[in-house]
């Protein structure tokens, strides 16, 4: 085996007369080519034993030069006389000549990997996944794989590498744990080309991040950590979504805290082999959120933006999030959905103009392809589902093209029209004053209606400029073009003197507002769409 070295031989005698399989070996011998691991296991056996082989008659030929040279050796099998005294006195045992690893032709599990490396790399075993995903009905162009491993792993694999590393410093030589392959990385240097040739596609996850994950299980999981709660408590916490304090972070914390003589008392090093093989607990997929972008406008006065729920009640039957929703979650058949715009409207205020721009976020959908022309269709599709909502400009767009939606919201100018009365008669000279007022500057104390859901605070807006239309004597119509963020209906009426100065403080009389439309958003996206 061309990637070992003679300075290798002791960490194979080692780790393979106590249990540990030919890949975990490699990992361990720091050896980094991917196609070596990616060999059958039992080739991968027969050339470790052949290089112990070669090793062995190399130095029993260097031998014949030196008179008697002694030799030692010890039993590594757990079990046997001395083997408990030793690892709990913290010495570790020796490699011996080799002979116990060409002894047993069972293959049994790993000791380190716990048969990660082993069952869970053959043919069998992706073809099951393979049978999962494609019964999934996905659709992707390359995938990326993750794989979420039983936490007494790192246990082992610290038993594991302090059963190197002292074999090692009795040698003279160096091991950094830093060196070893990490068996995630091994794992999926041996699973990914296999996966991508049986599914047609490349492991790279550039385009859409589609995500193939396996989770292992182990039934003695417990049973091997528990030394480390006792030894470190604080590390285990019960939290409630989890079934176990063992998870894989609270272990690797362990991990760093405990004392390496602590550890050598309780673990035996390298570790013993194990009751079990691993289980596949889980094959889960899960496509990467597909994004689309558009501007609605609202012609009801007696719908919300999202679904109107007080205290578990629903207010209303719809809402623009729904109508607009139901129709992607159909055609992209995803899990759930979220929902964001340029701002809000109350249920009673109209968007008119050219509309209000949102983005909605579909969670693990499972069609991610769609033609222009299929986009159009699905926007005339919910066009036509209702009278209270449209919908244009419909079109996938990126994360990071969401942010432009947010970017300086309070920098942006939104228009209004607002139909107000007045207490006492007004006539055309009353108002006319209000179309000179320029940048006139607000202070608006959190209003009373929104105060439960949002903080108190005091926010200085603008009202860039204002039109007035006289209708009658108790009632005109005001064109006003604001900061957004500006609380309309409260610069109208005061809201009790919360927002001054007010429309009502202006002209020296109550005043309230009566209806309200959104006129437009100056917000330049997403792209307007030819038609």
């Amino acid at each position: 085996m061309s990637s070992l070295s003679e300075k290798d031989r002791p960490i194979v005698q080692l780790l393979l007369s106590t249990g540990t399989c030919p890949r975990c070996i490699l990992r361990f011998c720091c050896v980094g080519s991917q196609m070596l691991y990616r060999r059958p296991h039992k080739d991968l056996m027969k050339d470790l034993q052949e290089f112990l082989k070669n090793s062995q008659e190399k130095e029993d030929t260097v031998c014949l030069d030196v008179a008697d040279p002694p030799c030692k050796r010890i039993r590594l099998e757990h079990g046997e006389e001395g083997a408990d005294d030793l690892n709990h006195n913290g010495a570790i045992p020796s490699a011996g000549d080799g002979n116990s690893a060409t002894e047993s032709p069972a293959v049994k599990v790993c000791n380190v990997c716990l048969g990660i490396l082993q069952e869970f790399c053959e043919p069998d075993f992706v073809k099951k996944v393979c049978q999962k995903v494609n019964s999934a009905d996905y659709q992707f162009t390359s995938f990326v794989f993750s794989v979420s491993l039983p936490p007494q792993l790192s246990v082992r694999e610290r038993a594991a590498w302090l059963g190197v590393k002292q074999q090692m410093r009795n040698l003279g030589l160096p091991l950094a744990k830093d060196d070893i392959v990490q068996l995630k990385e091994a794992y999926k240097w041996i699973i990914h080309p296999q996966l991508s040739e049986e599914l047609g596609v490349p492991a790279d996850g550039k385009v859409f991040l589609f995500e193939v994950s396996v989770v292992f299980a182990h039934p003695e999981t417990d049973e091997e950590c528990h030394f480390l709660a006792t030894a470190c408590p604080d590390c285990f916490k019960p939290a409630k979504n989890k079934q176990s304090v063992f998870t894989r972070m609270a272990v690797i914390k362990a991990l760093e805290r405990i004392k390496e003589d602590d550890f050598l008392k309780h673990f035996q090093c390298p570790p013993s082999s194990p009751k079990n093989l691993c289980d596949a607990l889980e094959i889960q997929c899960n496509n990467g959120a597909v994004f689309v972008a558009g501007r609605y406008n609202k012609y009801s006065r007696n719908l919300p933006q999202t679904p109107w729920i007080i205290d578990g009640e629903r207010k209303l039957e719809s809402s623009v999030e729904e109508l607009i929703s139901e129709h992607l979650m159909a055609e992209f058949k995803a899990d759930s959905f979220n929902f964001s715009s340029s701002g809000r409207e109350d249920v009673d205020v109209r968007t008119l103009g050219n509309g209000r721009p949102f983005a909605i976020e579909l969670v693990n959908p499972r069609r991610i392809r769609f033609t222009v022309e299929e986009m159009r269709r699905l926007q005339q599709a919910i066009n036509d589902s209702s009278d209270k909502i449209q919908v244009r400009d419909l079109q996938l767009v990126t994360r990071e093209a969401i942010g432009r939606m947010k970017e300086g919201e309070e920098e942006k100018t939104k228009t209004y029209s607002a139909l107000i009365w007045t207490d006492k008669a007004i006539q055309r000279e009353d108002i006319a004053f209000l179309d000179d007022i320029k940048e006139l500057k607000l202070d608006q104390k959190t209003p009373l209606r929104v105060l439960h859901r949002r903080p108190l605070a005091v926010r200085c807006r603008l009202i860039h400029t204002m039109k007035s239309e006289y209708i009658d004597e108790h009632h005109f119509r005001l064109h006003l073009k604001t900061q957004a963020g500006t609380y309309i209906k409260e610069f109208v009426h005061g809201d009790f003197g919360r927002t001054k100065p007010n429309i009502g403080s202006l002209l020296n009389r109550t005043a309230d507002i009566l209806e309200l439309d959104v006129e437009s958003v100056d917000v330049d996206w997403p792209p307007t769409l030819a038609d």
